[in-house]
């Protein structure tokens, strides 16, 4: 071989032996903390079921245990943003996931363990590295669309997952192939979870799910994100994967103001509402009953329906969702007639300790009539709180933030009792409608509305 050609090849092995040295010194300056100490779970806890875990060479083993639920081996501490990676090694027969931004509070479904989860999904299905909303809103990210993700899965071995969640994004990578991409900002906190899941059938107990080389960065883990290749999913004004599967239909587009108009107008106000990065928005005026733009209204009736609006409140905001409205009823000054979901700042607003039955005015109350759970989780001033209304067959239920807080059966004597002892006693068969609109409220103060959608009997929808 000539000189050069040798002087040549020298110089490729040094440039590629420094290349790898350059990447190992960098990896090795990236702020990791490792999640798993000293061979111990000192800074976990177990939640949920039974299932049991131990470390071994570094290694947590979760292991499977009959007749007890889902079990999450949990961080203790609080994570916002962050950069996890990890890596795991599970059994064909066993779907597992990471919990991300995860949560156990007393009020919500007797602390069940909920949240975004990173599955890890071993079956012919193929969707490890997509994005699970445990004991929410189920599916929110799917590989359906990523072949190559789906191929990236390693069986019987072990894999790698890097789960970047900054801001009101989550991204996902298996074995360094993008898998999931999500916008949503549902929960901004939250534990870490392990999860050894359930088992049913023919699942033998002992069966066992490996995890390791658990490390995370929250020192400024914007400064090392990766970009990812694959397309957003953004949950905002859109429907989740079962909510599509489930018959669920947007009641407002995100973006335009079709399907709706002014409570006592037959188009939408030209003032009194903004539409703003897919905010729907009733601005301040002075704090006056529909004096300004006025209610909007839903320009179709509903009969039976369960109903989801994500709201914010502004200091001192009084607002509501109507439902069963019938615009014709009141033509003159003040709001529309119908049933009232309350939305209200409890602490600086007065009505709320106004009304014909006490605190039958504060938020999430069926307005002047019956007084929601003084334990209600409602989220501060400024943060997103989600109301959901159930009505089937004359029986009506509002809940926030997935927590059920009141309940009544519209028509019964109790419900007509209460009526005759309010401000709707004059409105002849107040609340009785079989159908009627849907309306947000304009009181004069600033509310913004998101995500509102509907679910109706085919039947039941004119």
């Amino acid at each position: 071989m000539k000189s050069y050609q040798i002087k040549w090849h020298l110089f490729i092995t040094v440039f590629i032996i420094s290349g790898l040295l350059y990447s190992c010194n960098e990896e090795e300056k990236l702020p990791w903390v490792n999640l798993i100490q000293e061979n111990t779970l000192d800074g976990w806890n177990i939640k949920g079921g039974k299932a049991e875990y131990r470390v071994e060479n570094g290694v947590v083993i979760g292991t499977t245990v009959a007749n007890t639920p889902n079990t999450f081996l949990t961080t203790n501490e609080i994570f916002s943003d962050f950069i996890l990676e990890l890596e795991y090694k599970v059994n064909p027969e066993m779907n597992s996931g990471i919990q991300i931004r995860s949560n156990s509070f007393p009020y919500y479904k007797n602390g069940i363990v909920h949240g975004y989860q990173v599955e890890i999904d071993p079956s012919e299905r193929a969707w490890s590295g997509g994005i699970y909303d445990e004991k929410r809103r189920k599916w929110l990210y799917t590989l359906d669309n990523n072949p190559e993700a789906q191929k990236a899965f390693k069986q019987n071995g072990w894999n790698h997952y890097r789960i970047e969640a900054i801001g009101d994004t989550i991204k996902t990578w298996i074995n360094n192939v993008p898998a999931a991409h999500l916008i949503d900002d549902k929960t901004v906190s939250g534990f870490i979870g392990l999860q050894v899941h359930s088992i049913q059938g023919d699942n033998e107990p002992g069966t066992e799910i490996k995890w390791r080389n658990v490390k995370i960065i929250t020192n400024n883990p914007i400064k090392y994100s990766k970009k990812t290749t694959v397309d957003p999913i953004i949950t905002k004004n859109n429907l989740t994967v079962d909510e599509k599967n489930s018959g669920w239909q947007m009641l407002w587009d995100g973006k335009t103001t079709n399907g709706w108009r002014g409570a006592k107008l037959n188009k939408f106000p030209e003032k009194g509402w903004e539409i703003n990065d897919g905010e729907l928005t009733v601005l301040a005026s002075g704090g006056g009953e529909s004096a300004a733009g006025g209610d909007i209204v839903t320009t179709e009736s509903y009969g039976d329906f369960e109903l989801k609006v994500d709201f914010k409140l502004t200091p001192g905001a009084n607002s509501g969702i109507k439902y069963y409205v019938d615009t014709e009823l009141n033509k003159g000054s003040g709001s529309s007639i119908g049933l009232e979901y309350q939305i209200l700042d409890d602490v600086l607003h007065k009505d709320a300790k106004l009304g014909a039955h006490e605190g039958s005015r504060t938020v999430c109350s069926l307005y002047d009539l019956i007084k929601a759970d003084p334990n209600k989780p409602i989220h501060p001033i400024g943060d997103w709180n989600t109301a959901y209304i159930v009505s089937k067959n004359n029986h009506v239920e509002h809940w926030l933030n997935e927590v059920k807080v009141l309940e009544y059966e519209r028509g019964s004597g109790t419900f007509l009792k209460l009526v005759s002892e309010s401000k709707y006693a004059k409105w002849p068969n107040f609340g009785l409608l079989e159908k009627g609109q849907i309306l947000l409220q304009d009181h004069g103060d600033r509310v913004s509305f998101r995500n509102i959608k509907i679910k109706v009997p085919k039947v039941n929808k004119e």
